[in-house]
C-alpha cells in the first residue's frame, strides 16, 4: 500500500478492485522510470515515491542526503489481463543500465540503486528468471547489480515529483 508523504494525492486503491496488481521498481530517478510505465497499455497507474529503507515518511531532501535507506522508485499498478508481470520486467530493464551500482548517470547515490521490490512469490520468481535471462543474454558488457527485495512500505514522493516530466513539457508548450 502507498502510504502518502508531502501532498496528499489520488492513486489507486488495489483493495478497491482485486483484479489489480501491485509492481515496484527502483531504476535511477523516478521522473523517467514514471513515464516509461505510464505509457504501457495495462497500467492503471504509476506514483513516484520512496521505498527500502528505514525512516518513516521521508521526504526528497532526506532521501537526496542518502542516510534514509530509500531508493526513488515507482509504485506500478496494473491490470494483469492486459499486461503481464514478465512485459512490466522488460520495460524495467530497458529504462536504465542495470549494471550500474548505486547510480544512473549522472545522478549518484544509493537512492539511484537498480532494485525491484517483489510483491509475492510469483514476482520474485519472475523477476530472478527475468535477472537471469538478461545476464546469459549477452547484451551487457558487465554483471547485473539489481537488487531482488521484498517490497516495503511505499512513501508517495511531493506532489511536484508527480508526472513531472508531463509537467515540464506543458509548461515549455
Amino acid at each position: 500500500m502507498i502510504m502518502n508523504s508531502g501532498s496528499k494525492g489520488d492513486s489507486v486503491d488495489l483493495r478497491q478492485d482485486p483484479t489489480l496488481k501491485p509492481a515496484t521498481f527502483a531504476a535511477g530517478c523516478f521522473w523517467g522510470v514514471e513515464q516509461a510505465f505510464r505509457d504501457v497499455r495495462g497500467v492503471v497507474d504509476v506514483v513516484s515515491g520512496y521505498t527500502g529503507g528505514h525512516v518513516s515518511d521521508p521526504t526528497y531532501e532526506m532521501v537526496c542526503s542518502g542516510t534514509t535507506g530509500h531508493a526513488e522508485a515507482v509504485s506500478v499498478t496494473y491490470n494483469p489481463a492486459i499486461v503481464s508481470y514478465e512485459s512490466l520486467l522488460d520495460v524495467f530493464w530497458s529504462t536504465h543500465d542495470p549494471t550500474q551500482l548505486n547510480r544512473q548517470g549522472p545522478d549518484v547515490g544509493t537512492q539511484y540503486r537498480s532494485a525491484i521490490f517483489v510483491h509475492d512469490e510469483g514476482q520474485r520468481s519472475s523477476a530472478e528468471a527475468s535477472k537471469h535471462e538478461l545476464e546469459r543474454s549477452g547484451r551487457l558488457s558487465s554483471p547485473v547489480v539489481t537488487e531482488i527485495v521484498t517490497a516495503g512500505p511505499f512513501w508517495r514522493a511531493e506532489e511536484y515529483h508527480q508526472r513531472f516530466l508531463d509537467k515540464c513539457h506543458r509548461r515549455n508548450a
